[in-house]
């Protein structure tokens, strides 16, 4: 089986290097009408040129792809919504969005200063929501579409000096959970990538040899993937790194049901059951967890 994306238009926003740059040149690869997102700041979301996202275009169109730039930030409501306008404008429509803008401002958290904090949820929590409710209408009226969050294990399993990256990233998670639950009656399906990559997001925080072996390019094929016609999973998790792949789960321990009013004592003297995960239950939706704790 090959996969194609003959006919399909994709978005893949901070495009211009690392990740971005792979997921855009494998769609292109592929087929895909791409629109190459990138303002051209530095690491930490300063200044700014077209230089990026123009040096990928350029990649792509070399190889015989069809591809856009874009320079807007996903960051403030209008500008987001101006690179779906360029895909429509560009190639009609659009079918994929990859949302995998990012910038870090790391400091432990009594360093950080709270502008630093919001403007990194900014990016990559509220810069995901604005260009995918931006493109959801579209995919939603054709019945067709495949839209990618890019969360970090930072978030899922948390990372010192990252407070404020680790909370956009598993803020990420959450609106794929109730994006997915929305899309799927439309067959827009919603996914997360978990990225372990050497990008320079991440080269100077691991030694050289490690950030060598995390090449990009080995993360590009699950986010392929999952932008796929053929990939039907939604609300999944995918890490993806090094050439290993995997899925991401949350699940909910079998817990213990006490009688009439338990008091904090009944708690203290059942912690160790309370928090026993040997039996586990996966829900899909909150409402499966809540009828859960409702029964019996």
């Amino acid at each position: 089986m090959s996969i194609r994306f003959d006919n399909r238009v994709a978005i893949v926003t901070g495009a211009g290097n690392g990740l971005g740059r792979s997921h855009a040149l494998l769609l292109a690869s592929r087929g895909a009408s791409v629109v190459v997102n990138d303002p051209g700041g530095a690491r930490d979301g300063k200044g700014g040129d077209h230089a990026a996202a123009d040096k990928v275009v350029a990649e792509i169109k070399a190889a015989g792809g069809r591809a856009v730039p874009n320079y807007d930030s996903v960051a403030e409501r209008d500008s987001a919504a101006n690179i779906v306008k360029t895909a429509v404008d560009a190639f009609g429509t659009v079918d994929i969005v990859v949302n995998n803008a990012g910038i870090l401002r790391d400091k432990s958290f009594h360093n950080m200063s709270l502008d630093d904090f919001e403007f990194v949820l900014k990016v990559h929590l509220l810069g995901s929501a604005y260009v995918s409710h931006a493109a959801f209408p579209i995919m939603r009226a054709k019945s067709y579409g495949r839209i990618v969050m890019t969360s970090s294990n930072s978030g899922i399993y948390g990372n010192f000096g990252q407070t404020n990256y680790a909370a956009a990233k598993l803020g990420v998670v959450g609106l794929m959970n109730a994006l997915r639950l929305e899309g799927q009656k439309y067959n827009v399906f919603v996914n997360s990538i978990a990225p372990i990559a050497g990008t320079r997001m991440t080269e100077d925080l691991m030694p050289p040899e490690i950030v060598k072996k995390l090449d990009p390019d080995l993360v590009a094929p699950m986010v392929a993937y999952i932008c796929s016609e053929q990939c039907q999973h939604t609300g999944a998790i995918f890490t993806a790194g090094a050439g290993y792949y995997s899925t991401i789960e949350y699940r909910e321990g079998a817990g213990i049901r006490l009688p009439g009013k338990p008091t904090v004592d009944d708690i203290a003297g059942n912690i160790d059951r309370i928090v026993d995960m040997s039996s586990m239950t996966r829900y899909r939706t909150s409402s499966e967890e809540v009828g859960a704790a409702l029964a019996g």
